[in-house]
């Protein structure tokens, strides 16, 4: 009997490799375009189990932007407490120390429209994601995408932090889900799942950890050593392979 197979990514790590891997990517387009998704997650699956059958792939993506600041007091009845918060941001600050009441009170008004123009571009970003990942997996056979958690958005320098509690997720779905597969796939390279990949193997499943070559033949950075260490085997993705399968 084939060998049942669950594939589990971990979104943003996958897309950052795609991005140090392929300079000609456009980090704008979120993920590539031209990529066929079910023949790159079947053939994984090929190069792991030989002949199995992937049951569905999991892929792990962020549910709601986490906006800093996340509310601005208002500038005729909160002044100085808005003064503070804009200050936080060393380039504002400075403009507003310089500035006399009245030139500052205006200034600080100009600063939150700013700012809130940033939260809306943001937000329009984010819902194109959303979108992209609706059309992947209306376009492909058994790829589902697992909402959780935030990505942290820094209306200052319009720039992105860490994701939270996506990790969790795919973690808690690799155990709650094990009687579905035999064989479980994880792209990622954080050492955060160890703990339930331990459990998953106590469970008689076996797991598998993928990482990717450069055009070089050097494995990519940012692999965690201790989650290649507790998984049963990892393998390695070669760069025209991968290149091949997304359509770069």
């Amino acid at each position: 009997m084939p060998a049942r197979a669950c594939i589990f990514v971990d979104g943003e790590n996958f897309r950052h490799s795609i991005i140090d891997l392929f300079s000609d990517f456009h980090r704008a387009d979120y993920l590539p375009k031209s990529a066929d998704w079910t023949s790159l997650f079947d053939w994984i699956v090929g190069r792991v189990t030989g002949d199995g059958d992937r049951v569905r792939t999991y892929w792990y993506v962020i549910q709601a932007l986490d906006f800093y600041p996340y509310r601005f007091p208002r500038v005729d009845t909160e002044p100085d407490k808005l003064r503070r918060l804009l200050a936080r941001y060393e380039p504002f600050k400075q403009e507003l120390d310089a500035l006399a009441d009245n030139a500052r009170i205006t200034r600080m008004r100009e600063f939150v429209e700013e700012l809130q123009a940033r939260q809306a571009r943001l937000s329009r970003r984010f819902e194109g994601w959303t979108r992209i990942q609706e059309g992947i997996a209306s376009r492909h056979d058994a790829v589902e995408f697992r909402r959780a958690g935030a990505i942290r958005c820094d209306l200052f320098s319009e720039s992105l932090g860490q994701e939270k509690a996506v990790d969790v997720k795919l973690a808690a779905d690799l155990i709650v889900l094990r009687d579905i597969y035999d064989v479980a796939i994880i792209l990622s390279g954080d050492q955060d799942y160890v703990p339930a990949v331990e459990v998953v193997k106590d469970s008689g499943k076996q797991v598998v950890n993928v990482a990717f070559r450069t055009r070089g033949g050097r494995l990519l950075p940012g692999g965690a050593r201790r989650l290649n260490q507790v998984t049963d085997r990892s393998i390695a993705i070669d760069y025209g392979d991968l290149a091949n399968y997304l359509g770069l």
